[in-house]
């Protein structure tokens, strides 16, 4: 035989025994017990040991369970839940300083904020001590760092005041007590505005909504009267809100734009322009409402814009009853 046959038949014994290995021997799978085991290998082992041990108590434990209940299903018992102690009910704060006074802060703290306790009685010492007022030297000069004056935009009386005021005060007052501790003579002026047209609708929606009634049922001085009602009344509302907001107001300046004094000095002025020439009268177009019969500034009016000859209903009028618009 040559050598290139016994390097064959060599080659080919080979992979025979690769691909068929010899079955293992009993020896061969586990090492022999006598074998000296180490010490990670004891623990092990007696790991193993207390598991199966825990193992086969619970398979008895169930085992157990199930001949006793003829293998019906163990009921769990809903946890009894502890009584939660009743929560404390919530002291009612009750102011002992008398109005216009310094707060008594003599009781004791409560446990958490109580924003009524807190601001309690403050406001009406500020007021009572007239700290709002605008500081000057004893011939009335002003301070000589400056004056800071603020005339607040006055709110109409048509409702109460909304976020957008409390924005607008909170603004306003930071910068007014701002230059206050600087030193300069600061006065802060508040008031109401009476906003004629838009309180005349909404006392008339009211007056509808309750009582089913017009101004024209009531007559004009009877529903004057009832607008003067809801002035005092709303007129009240908002100034109370401006004092719970802590507004530094000059109260003693507190005006409506419909007082005798402004009213007069309106008329002055209307007077003086018009005697200058720089506001006249003429015959010109202008939004006229004809539910409250008078005219609209064009900030009070929705514009619509019309190709042509338009027929349009007009609100309070019959919806079948159309009106010519879009033609001069």
């Amino acid at each position: 035989m040559s050598c290139e046959d016994k390097l064959q038949a060599t080659a080919s014994g080979s992979a025979s025994s690769a691909s068929n290995p010899p079955a293992a021997t009993p020896d061969s799978e586990a090492p022999s017990d006598s074998a000296p085991k180490t010490k990670n290998q004891e623990k092990n082992e007696a790991k193993r040991k207390a598991k199966m041990e825990k193992f086969l108590k619970k398979q008895a434990a169930l085992n157990g369970a199930g001949s006793t209940d003829s293998g019906a299903k163990k009921e769990k018992k809903p946890k009894e839940k502890e009584a939660k102690a009743a929560p404390k009910p919530k002291e009612t704060f009750v102011s002992t300083t008398p109005k216009g006074e310094k707060k008594d802060m003599s009781q004791p703290m409560a446990g958490s904020y109580d924003p009524v306790a807190v601001e309690s009685s403050w406001y009406d010492w500020w007021e009572k001590q007239k700290y709002f007022e605008p500081k000057t030297g004893p011939n009335g000069e002003i301070s000589p760092k400056g004056k800071f004056v603020v005339t607040a935009p006055p709110p109409n009386v048509t409702g109460r005041l909304h976020i957008g005021h409390a924005l607008f005060i909170a603004i306003q007052d930071s910068l007014v007590r701002w230059n206050r501790m600087r030193g300069l003579t600061t006065l802060f002026v508040g008031g109401t505005d009476h906003a004629g047209i838009s309180t005349q609708s909404v006392v008339e929606k009211q007056v509808w909504k309750h009582e089913k009634r017009t101004r024209h049922d009531y007559g004009r001085e009877a529903f004057i009267d009832k607008i003067w009602e809801w002035k005092s009344e709303y007129g009240h509302t908002i100034m109370n809100q401006m004092r719970r907001l802590g507004t530094s107001f000059d109260w003693s300046r507190e005006r409506f734009t419909l007082d005798d004094m402004l009213t007069r000095a309106t008329r002055e002025t209307f007077v003086r322009l018009f005697d200058d020439g720089i506001i006249y009268r003429s015959n010109r177009l202008v939004n006229w409402c004809h539910r409250l019969n008078t005219t609209l500034s064009n900030l009070e009016v929705e514009n619509k814009e019309l190709k042509g000859r338009t027929l349009m209903g007009v609100p309070g009028y019959a919806p079948e009853e159309k009106f010519e618009f879009g033609v001069l």
